[in-house]
């Protein structure tokens, strides 16, 4: 559950650090103290988009912090691991901060964290119910989801989704290519010869490069011969030949260093060159013994060269290039369905269909159990909010070809009325009726969550005095399995909580600032009374206060 909140430079906050117990916890005060400011927070600490409007004026950044106790959650725990944002034993600590500039940071137990991760751990940890929830409620993919949620269908959802998807491929692929045989027929004729003519070529990469190397050595051996020769003769054979000179040069120095010994090291030198010109010699030799000068392989080779630049011209490219070609030619082919055999195609494409309707009909038969159990649910719920006589049902619209989202819509109907026939929710709530079925079917909704923290956000609007009480008991029945907050402006509601906290806003210095405290024994009736009177509060609106209290306790 929520632990411990800090606020910093957040809008109308300056610095705020909140405790949080189990239970159901109540936020009143006027209105435009910024109750709903510790929600925003709490979003943007859960990874919701911030801008910088968000950070208070004159600062240069905001920066919320919250922390959770999850040693009771191990999903949390083993998610935290597999993401390796793992922390402290049994905590969760989330940190976002957000500048002047409107760029935001978040973290997860001190490492740096993407907002989707972010929303990720949030989803595991809290639920947010806002204020305008019931506006959702009229549209068909969020009446959907609210059952699929409800009753944990959220994979089998991905599932049919997903397949229905691949069906859809498979479909239009079969039904291009029926509408194009012809061309389709044309095009993989004219690749297949183009693949069996780059195969006949077998040109692999890096074989132009050398080609064009051998190429030019065989075209210039005879050259290349003739220097080779000259090299042996100018170093070895001709009668003026550099290493009999040298040699001679060489024997005459050793004879000298009888006389004089510092021609020692010009005898070493020369020795060196000696060896050298030797083994340059050497090498001479091996050139001309290994030059291939055949006219047949220079023919060879240029033919097959001939053909490449063809095959180059043809395609239209550089002919390093052309094993490129084939692979680009090959993956069309593929995109082709290889023969294209529609048969084939069309097998495919009934196979996963076959698939589809499985998991769908599987998906209906689960939605139908569960949305019978919701509808008594949310009519039982009805019967506590002054809709005495009014009946929910959540009814599956069977789709004669099915979608991504099943084999039916879902559409949530409700009769207000004793003996008035259920019709669409969108066509016959009205406001007020709206508001209260919002918050039944939160309620209901709420007894199937999975998170440990559930926050109400001002739901209860529209509503007041006998009705106003049951959402407060409602509310405090769901404090005793989850930990409960709720911003009111109702006094019936307030009074049921296990804690209060009274949210104001004050001036310091010309600066809007907003604080939260938390309410004991008497500061408490006040609130109650204040709620309860309005501007002038008298002995009776107390007294009425410390009994809505009394029978709350």
């Amino acid at each position: 559950m929520l632990k411990y909140l800090s606020i910093r430079n957040f809008v109308i906050v300056e610095t705020l650090e909140l405790e949080f117990s189990a239970g159901f916890t109540a936020l009143t005060g006027e209105t435009g103290a910024g109750k709903s400011i510790l929600i925003d927070a709490l979003s943007l600490a859960l990874g919701e988009r911030g801008d910088a409007g968000m950070v208070r004026s004159g600062c240069e950044r905001a920066e919320i912090a919250a922390e959770f106790d999850i040693s009771a959650l191990p999903a949390v725990q083993d998610w935290l691991r597999e993401q390796a944002l793992a922390g402290d034993e049994g905590v969760c600590l989330l940190r976002r901060t957000l500048d002047s500039a409107g760029r935001s940071r978040g973290f997860i137990n001190g490492s740096s964290a993407t907002l989707q991760q972010m929303r990720a751990a949030g989803e595991l940890l809290l639920d947010i119910h806002g204020q305008h929830a019931h506006q959702s409620l009229l549209r068909a993919g969020a009446q959907r989801e609210l059952l699929d949620s409800h009753a944990g269908l959220g994979k089998d959802s991905e599932q049919v989704a997903e397949r229905y998807k691949a069906w859809q491929v498979l479909q239009r692929r079969r039904t291009q290519l029926e509408q194009n045989a012809e061309a389709v027929a044309a095009e993989r004729e004219l690749l297949n010869f183009q693949r069996r003519e780059l195969e006949t070529l077998n040109f692999s990469d890096g074989e132009w490069q050398t080609l064009q190397a051998d190429h030019a050595r065989l075209s210039h051996a005879a050259g290349l011969l003739e220097t080779a020769q000259f090299g042996v003769e100018v170093l070895s054979d001709a009668d003026t030949a550099c290493l009999a000179q040298l040699n001679a040069l060489v024997a005459r120095l050793r004879a000298g260093l009888e006389f004089d010994a510092s021609l020692q090291d010009t005898l070493t030198m020369l020795e060196s060159v000696q060896n050298e010109l030797q083994e340059a010699v050497y090498s001479f030799r091996h050139y001309q013994e290994k030059l291939d000068t055949d006219p047949q392989a220079l023919q060879q080779m240029e033919s097959r060269i001939a053909d490449v630049m063809e095959a180059a011209r043809k395609y239209r490219v550089k002919p390093e290039q052309l094993p490129q070609v084939l692979v680009q030619i090959l993956a069309r082919l593929d995109e082709l369905g290889g023969s294209a055999d529609l048969a084939e195609l069309a097998g495919q494409e009934a196979a996963v269909r076959d698939e589809y309707l499985a998991l769908a009909r599987k998906l209906s038969a689960a939605r139908a159990k569960a949305a019978g159990r919701l509808s008594t649910e949310i009519t039982t719920a009805m019967q506590k909010l002054a809709m005495e006589g009014g009946q929910f049902a959540v009814a599956l619209l069977p789709l004669a070809a099915g979608d991504a989202y099943g084999l039916e819509s879902v559409e949530l109907q409700v009769s207000a009325n004793p003996g008035s026939p259920l019709r669409s929710l969108a066509k016959v709530a009205s406001g007020g009726e709206l508001s209260r079925i919002s918050l039944a079917i939160q309620v209901a909704a709420s007894h199937a969550a999975s998170v440990p923290t559930l926050i109400f956000d001002e739901v209860d609007s529209g509503i007041g005095g006998r009705v106003a009480e049951i959402v407060g008991s409602l509310l405090k029945q769901l404090g005793k399995r989850y930990q409960v907050l709720c911003v009111t402006h109702l006094p019936q509601v307030a009074a049921q909580a296990d804690q209060q906290w009274q949210v104001s806003k004050a001036v310091e210095q010309g600066i809007t600032l907003s604080h939260i405290q938390v309410l004991k024994g008497e500061q408490r009736v006040e609130e109650i009374a204040r709620m309860l009177g309005g501007v002038k509060i008298t002995a009776t609106t107390r007294k009425h206060a410390a009994e809505l209290l009394g029978a709350a306790a």
